[in-house]
């Protein structure tokens, strides 16, 4: 064995020990910082919650909404103009689509046919009663005159009856002719005869008199504690005719809030039907934002609250404000088509969001406008 093999085997447990001495100090070193640094990972993650973390409630799962307007015709007819596109930006009070009015104003001008009649005919109501009266007055005067008639008959009954009864007391005695009995017995059914004619006169004239009576009072029902402008048929005429021309205002359909034409479904020459829906405005800027918070996150949340939001629209650079205005009744799952039913077996817990209503700035929404159903992030100020 050589001098240099020799050195070298007497070096070695020496070299190997120092070797793994440092080795393990390295070691130590490296767990050290190790531990140092997830020691200051959650000092700092515990000091984010405490002092940042906690005072806000966020959340992605946010999206725009509006209350939009469906335009629907209120009377059926051919559609004349659709004058608005989808996209199409409209304020209230815009003619959106027109319908032929020509059936509302032919339905215009009978109305006002109907209600001219019937204020003719409810003056000439009010004009019978003089007329009804003065045939009553006749009526009572005929009356009286058959009566007269009347008491003139029975007085000529009863003379013929006392003529009759002489003339046949003297027939025995040979005072009064055949032929003069025969006579006096004619003369007394003449005048029965005509005490009947009398009696049936006053019958008649009388009815008469209760007929121009009952005529007249019907005619005073009509026109009772009334004038021609507050009479009930005029009123009613005047109702249709207010009907019809609020029916031909009802062809042009106008906006009824400010918005942007959406999912436009009316085309020139259709016939629409009432109710059925021709299009819809979306009220952009009157937008807010329902966020779906988990039911761990809003124990501090409350009405009033700041929030700050973002939108995938315009990215982290436009920061939209807004305030907490409340929370939906009932979660998603509660108002889902097909509810959950968790009286199950195999029921598991699902962790349930709900929705919390957000107001936004107009002012920001006007110089970033929003759509319905865009996402949004949601930063909720729980602290003040």
């Amino acid at each position: 064995m050589s001098v240099i093999e020799h050195d070298f085997d007497q070096a070695d447990p020496i070299q190997i020990e120092h070797e793994a001495a440092r080795r393990k100090s390295k070691r130590m070193r490296l767990f050290g910082g190790f531990a140092a640094a997830v020691a200051l990972l959650g000092g700092a993650s515990y000091g984010y919650e405490t002092l940042v973390g906690s005072h806000h409630v966020v959340t992605d799962n946010a999206y725009v909404g509006a209350d939009v307007a469906q335009v629907t015709p209120l009377i059926g007819g051919p559609v004349k103009q659709v004058l608005v596109q989808d996209a199409q930006q409209v304020r209230r009070g815009d003619v959106l689509v027109q319908l032929d009015d020509t059936d509302a104003r032919i339905a215009v001008a009978r109305a006002e046919a109907d209600l001219a009649v019937t204020i003719r005919r409810v003056r000439g109501l009010v004009a019978n009663d003089s007329g009804l009266n003065a045939q009553v007055s006749a009526r009572h005067a005929d009356e009286m005159k058959a009566e007269a008639a009347l008491m003139a008959a029975r007085s000529d009954v009863e003379k013929a009856r006392i003529d009759l009864a002489r003339r046949e007391g003297l027939a025995n005695s040979g005072a009064v002719s055949g032929e003069e009995l025969t006579t006096m017995r004619n003369a007394f059914s003449t005048a029965a005869a005509n005490l009947r004619s009398a009696e049936a006169a006053r019958a008649q004239a009388a009815a008469t008199r209760n007929a121009a009576i009952g005529t007249r009072e019907a005619n005073r029902v009509l026109i009772a504690d009334t004038s021609v402008d507050n009479n009930p048929e005029v009123l009613a005429a005047r109702a249709a005719l207010d009907q019809a021309r609020v029916d031909l205002e009802r062809t042009v359909l106008r906006a009824p809030v400010d918005g942007v034409v959406s999912r436009r479904q009316v085309q020139v020459g259709q016939r629409v039907q009432p109710g059925a829906m021709l299009m819809i405005l979306v009220p952009v800027d009157a937008a807010y934002v329902d966020a779906n918070f988990k039911e761990v996150q809003l124990a501090e949340v409350r009405p009033g609250q700041r929030v700050e939001l973002t939108s995938d629209l315009y990215g982290e650079k436009v920061v939209y404000h807004g305030t907490v205005t409340g929370f939906s009744g009932g979660t998603g799952a509660a108002f889902a088509l097909v509810p959950a039913q968790n009286a199950t077996g195999n029921w598991i817990k699902v962790v349930q969001r709900l929705p919390v209503r957000i107001k936004l700035d107009p002012r920001e929404l006007a110089q970033h406008p929003l759509r319905v159903g865009l996402s949004m992030n949601v930063d909720v100020q729980v602290s003040g």
